[in-house]
C-alpha cells in the first residue's frame, strides 16, 4: 500500500473471487510450521510482528479451504457486516 493511501476494510478482489489465484505452494515442517514466501509477504504487506486470522471452511464436516487475512483488515470488515445489525430496531 502507499504512503498516504487510506486503508481499505477488505479486499475488493476477493469479494467476487475474480481476483484470486495460487501465489505459492507452501510445505508443513514436522512442527506444523510453514514459511510464507518474501514476494507474498511483500506484496501483501505483510511484516515482522503483524498478527494474521486464519479463517476456514467446512464442508460436509471437514474443513475444505483456508485463507490467511490481515487481523487489521478482518476487524474493518466485522465491523462493516456487524455494524448495521447492531443499530437494527425492532
Amino acid at each position: 500500500m502507499s504512503p498516504g493511501k487510506e486503508k481499505e476494510s477488505s479486499c475488493e478482489s476477493c469479494s467476487n473471487l475474480g481476483g484470486c489465484r495460487i501465489e505459492a505452494v507452501l510445505t508443513i515442517d514436522e512442527r506444523g510450521q510453514m514459511v510464507l514466501p518474501k514476494d507474498v509477504r511483500e506484496k501483501a504487506g505483510v511484516r515482522n510482528g503483524d498478527k494474521l486470522a486464519l479463517i476456514s471452511w467446512e464442508k460436509d464436516g471437514s474443513i475444505c479451504c483456508l485463507t490467511l487475512m490481515k487481523v487489521e483488515n478482518l476487524s474493518g470488515m466485522v465491523k462493516e457486516v456487524l455494524g448495521p445489525l447492531m443499530n437494527e430496531k425492532d
